[in-house]
């Protein structure tokens, strides 16, 4: 992998890493301020929460494995 490719997925993982921690923001709010009432809201959010984790995750294994073999 290239230098210019190394640094682009830095860049995607520290993005995926924000957006991870925003929805877990969100989920945590939801806990703090608006349950038991927003029960509802818990799936969704949570879900979200577990997608951007999981993208962030797989992406972070990726620049790992990268810059293992550079």
């Amino acid at each position: 992998m290239s230098e210019d490719e190394l640094k682009d997925l830095d860049k995607e993982v520290r993005k995926l890493k924000r957006i991870a921690s925003e929805w877990a923001s969100q989920l945590h709010d939801l806990v703090e301020d608006r349950l038991p009432a927003g029960y509802e809201d818990i799936h969704p959010i949570a879900q979200s929460t577990y997608d951007a984790c999981k993208a962030w995750a797989d992406a972070n294994a990726r620049l790992a494995a990268a810059q293992k073999g550079a």
